[in-house]
């Protein structure tokens, strides 16, 4: 079978990026996984994975199973060797830095009693147990840290620093990492607990993760139980953002995604209580998400000014100064900045931040990688409408998506909105509530980038094999069309046509206003695209300058609020009079 060139570019990306072929197969509906084995050969892109390192490899594959929507037992398990692997790859460079530097004791004699690795890799004898670890022990953990990682700990650990860290990173640039071997070195030197708060349940899990492998790479010690609990007492605490989980612990607290967590300033408190005593110290860090969110002015330190009094005209460090080694601010907290371009000039060879800024759009860029805040001001959501829709997906008891009938023989809608060159195309998934006190739904969401439209059509058609489809509304407009002409084909009675014009498209966000106001629909906590592509809905007028209508800054440089625009066109299968909608389920 002939496939086009746009399947076999998409083959190779997720080639790259480390997708095994039997997955690429599956995704892009090849006949087997040999087509990816021959082309690999064909083209030449085992010999593009020899210029990308190992580690590189095991980060890219950690980032596609991350953003998975839904994750299997099998692929938590991947995660977790994943992890493991990552952390024996800095343990091998941090051994050779260390030579590098000439840091090792070469006169001091091997054996138990020695430094470095090799008394670090002797197993004790009991589980927790790390009563022989010294200062000294450390050092090869700390050659592993990029230089932005280094630093975070060495103000943590200057007593002539504040107390409270406060830090805004870009994704994907290791402060998971650094922050896990840093409390874990804390507890064992100190014997404080350390707690950490995330924004979801596997984010607090990932925390743990690390941590069971770092002790077990660079110091052969077997970390168990959760909480896990050292020789020493130190207790280590892995909480989700459930603020009563917290209360009445005491230790050093890391606040992991904090400008993604709802009820900030209650789960902050509870936070700040645990770590009352002047011993303890409190880091925030997080990825930016929106100015209306509670913990904005925290950050800007606006909640600590006030609105009146002394401190309202006290200034703060510039961003500039923020990112340059950070400062220490008015309010007693260090800052810092450390966008993706400044992860690669202190180190971090695991991101190319060009193939990012090409695969995002620029708004999305600059928010995930370039540390700066959404303004929602002129949008029609607002963050703190769209934080009370995200929730936790394990909690939905009759949707299963490892299954092959994830949502069983329920009724599901689909919304599919076409590529606009450099954007991608969006189909969603959603279910529709049934009866009075139920919600819309995400179930699914899907992105394809520079495809032909069979491919589309292919990727659409197995979705419908796996769900329930009574309707599904397709944008005509543009090259929709293309898609539209085949999808109906195939589903005459299920796919409708949504045709772009002022009125269409101010029925579609109306629609949108009435769902999320009513607090009628939910979608997954850790799918941040969403919110971000419904903050992307704006006001404006007509180019006449007579009426109102939206606009999202969709042109073919710009590709933004897909998810919104597919979200919307599943939506508007419901009636505008929805309370008088049949009770009964039963359906032909």
């Amino acid at each position: 079978m002939a496939y086009s060139d746009e399947i076999k570019e998409a083959a190779r990306k997720l080639y790259l990026r480390a997708v095994p072929p039997k997955d690429i197969a599956e995704q892009l509906n090849l006949n087997s996984s040999r087509v990816v084995y021959n082309w690999a050969k064909e083209f030449g892109w085992a010999e593009l994975l020899d210029e990308v390192s190992a580690e590189q490899l095991l980060h890219r594959r950690l980032a596609v199973l991350t953003n998975k929507d839904e994750k299997s037992d099998q692929q938590l398990k991947e995660m977790e060797l994943l992890i493991g692997q990552i952390v024996k790859l800095k343990r091998s460079d941090a051994e050779i830095k260390l030579k590098e530097l000439k840091v090792l004791h070469a006169s001091e004699p091997s054996g138990p009693n020695s430094r470095g690795s090799s008394r670090s890799k002797k197993k004790s004898k009991r589980k927790n147990d790390i009563s022989e670890l010294q200062p000294e022990d450390f050092e090869e953990w700390l050659a592993s840290l990029f230089s932005y990682q280094r630093l975070a700990r060495d103000i943590k650990n200057d007593p002539k620093m504040p107390r409270t860290r406060n830090i805004l990173k870009s994704r994907q640039v290791g402060f998971t990492y650094g922050t896990a071997g840093e409390a874990f070195e804390d507890a064992v030197l100190t014997g404080e607990n350390q707690i950490f708060v995330s924004a979801t349940r596997a984010q607090a899990e990932v925390f743990r993760a690390y941590i069971i492998k770092i002790a077990h790479e660079f110091w052969g010690i077997e970390l168990t139980g959760n909480p896990i609990v050292l020789s020493n007492g130190a207790g280590l605490y892995f909480l989700a953002t459930n603020s009563n989980s917290a209360q009445s612990r005491s230790g050093n607290v890391y606040i992991d995604e904090y400008f993604w967590i709802r009820d900030f300033k209650k789960l902050s408190d509870v936070a700040s209580a645990c770590a009352t005593q002047t011993r303890f110290r409190k880091t925030y860090f997080s990825t930016p998400s929106s100015k209306n969110h509670p913990a904005y002015p925290f950050w800007t330190g606006d909640a600590w000014r006030g609105e009146k009094g002394t401190r309202k005209n006290i200034d703060f460090p510039s961003n500039k100064e923020l990112k340059d080694g950070g400062r220490v601010c008015p309010d007693k907290q260090w800052r810092y900045i450390i966008d993706v371009h400044d992860a690669v000039k202190g180190g971090c060879n695991l991101i190319d931040a060009a193939e990012l800024e090409e695969e995002y759009s620029p708004d999305a860029f600059r928010n995930l990688y370039k540390c700066e805040f959404v303004d929602d001001s002129a949008s029609v959501f607002k963050f703190t409408q769209l934080e009370k829709l995200m929730v936790d997906t394990k909690t939905w008891q009759d949707f299963t998506p490892t299954e092959s009938r994830p949502f069983g023989n329920r009724e599901v809608w689909l919304g599919y909105d076409p590529s606009r060159t450099r954007d991608n195309a969006c189909l969603i998934v959603i279910a529709p509530p049934i009866s009075s006190n139920e919600k819309f739904r995400v179930l699914e969401r899907h992105y394809w980038k520079g495809l032909n439209f069979q491919y589309h059509v292919n990727q659409i058609d197995q979705v419908m094999k796996r769900y329930n489809v009574s309707y599904l509304g397709v944008d005509t407009t543009g090259i929709g069309g293309g898609v539209w002409d085949l999808i109906h084909q195939k589903y005459p009675r299920e796919s409708h046509p949504i045709h772009y014009s002022n009125e269409n498209k101010t029925r579609l966000v109306m629609k949108m206003i009435d769902v999320v106001e009513g607090n009628r629909i939910q979608f997954d906590k850790e799918i941040k695209d969403i919110p971000a592509a419904f903050m992307a809905i704006k006001r404006t007028m007509t180019n006449g300058g007579g009426m109102m209508t939206f606009k999202a800054d969709r042109s073919e440089l710009v590709g933004h609020a897909d998810a919104f625009w597919a979200i919307s066109h599943a939506c508007i299968n419901e009636p505008l009079d929805y309370s008088n909608k049949r009770k009964s389920t039963w359906q032909v």
